[in-house]
């Protein structure tokens, strides 16, 4: 079970502030019971196929410099910020 003090941990390793750590208990919680459905789904027997891709069959990395400021390349800034669409919930 997940518990308020392990959600008030994370949410500081995180540098995020919460208020309501009983809402993000209860959300972990259903998260981790769904991890368990998967878990017990007993696909390990299970062949995985996929195909084998050649090292030469790669493309070449190249390094290209990029000397200007990306950001004053960017439609709205301000500063050193990014304006970035509303989210709506």
């Amino acid at each position: 079970m997940v518990t308020k003090e392990e959600i008030e941990h994370v949410s500081k390793l995180m540098k995020i502030e919460i208020t309501d750590h009983k809402e993000y208990v209860d959300k972990v919680q259903k998260i981790l019971d769904y991890f368990d459905v998967l878990d017990s789904a007993g696909v390990e027997s299970e062949e995985i196929s996929m195909h084998e891709i050649s090292i030469t069959n790669l493309r070449e990395d190249k390094y290209i410099p990029f000397n200007d400021k990306l950001i004053e390349k960017l439609n709205h800034y301000k500063g050193t910020y990014v304006r970035a669409p509303k989210m709506s919930s």
